[in-house]
Order: structure tokens, then sequence, then C-alpha cells
């Protein structure tokens, strides 16, 4: 016998909506699920927090997929690693979507603390750890605390679009974050 999971198939209901970029309208996903609103907000919060939970997961994939590809060691590897999350976050036809349909509520939910820049965070802060356990790399800060900076500095320069820029300055990134990693002395 298979045990429902309501939260967890609300949430891969919202994750196939995301993916073929339409919007994740709460009306639409209660009624797909078979449930009324009022349950699907009780198993999965406001769509707000939905859609923190699809992009967090949308975060980890993607994360994980730079961390498989990334090459070198120490600053070198981390490098590798962030360059591969910028270009493909950047490149992100789903992402690209939900911008140009929500840009607000994207900054909103990717800008300020919360679900995205946690996961983000925690996956920088592993790859960091990982690269000074081997002795490949020297931290200049606690392994959360340059993670968070890291990923705080990728995403403005990410997303400078939403944010007046013309493009995202993923170089621009990249060589801040070197400067972070770079051995004192």
């Amino acid at each position: 016998m298979t045990v429902r999971n309501p939260r967890r198939e609300a949430l891969d209901a919202a994750t196939r909506l995301y993916l073929s970029r339409r919007p994740i309208d709460m009306s639409t996903l209660a009624a797909e699920l078979g449930i009324g609103r009022a349950t699907l907000y009780r198993h999965v919060g406001n769509r707000d927090a939905l859609l923190a939970d699809v992009l967090a997961e949308a975060t980890e994939r993607t994360y994980g997929r730079a961390i498989a590809r990334a090459r070198g060691a120490g600053a070198d590897r981390v490098l590798d690693f962030i360059e591969h999350v910028l270009r493909a976050v950047d490149s992100s036809p789903e992402l690209r979507a939900l911008t140009a349909r929500e840009p607000l509520l994207f900054i909103r939910l990717a800008l300020m603390p919360g679900t995205i820049e946690d996961v983000s965070t925690r996956l920088t802060a592993e790859v960091l750890r990982c690269e000074a356990e081997s002795g490949a790399l020297r931290l200049p800060l606690p392994a959360e605390t340059l993670a968070r900076a890291i990923v705080r500095i990728c995403d403005v320069h990410l997303y400078a679009p939403l944010l007046g820029g013309d493009a995202a300055e993923i170089d621009t990134a990249l060589s801040l974050v070197a400067l972070l990693l770079r051995e004192p002395g």
C-alpha cells in the first residue's frame, strides 16, 4: 500500500507547471490534485512558499549537476562549480519564463534570505568544505559565511537584468569570488 503525501504531490504538480513554463495557479493546481484550495494551502502554505520550494528544488538539481561537472582542485574547482551554476541558471528557459512573467516575485524569493538562498548556501559550503578538507583550499572565513557571501555576490550579478542592468554579469561575479578565494599573501 502506498502512503499518500499530499504536500509532495502538490510540489510535484507545481514543478511540472514550472518546467512547462506555465504559471503556478493555486486554483488550477487544486483542481488537478482533486482537492479544495483551502486543503492545498494547508499542505503547501501560500503560493509564494510553494514557488520558493519549487525553485529551491530546481536550485538543488542545478547545483548537483554543477558539482558533478566541476573540474580542478581548490579555488579552481570552486570557480568552475560556480561558473557552471551561473551559466545554467542564466540559460534556463523555465526561469526566463518565470522572471518575464513575475519579475518582482522572483526578486523577492531569490534575492532575500529564505529557502532558495539557504539551499544555495548549503551546497556552496559543502563544495568549499570538501576542497578545504582535501587541503586544496584555505578558507579565509568559515565555510557557511563564505558560501553565503558567494551566493549573494553571484545573485546580484546574475540577476542584474532584473535589477536594471543590461545582462547577467557572470564574469564580474566570478572575478569577485576569485578575490574571496585568493590566498592571502
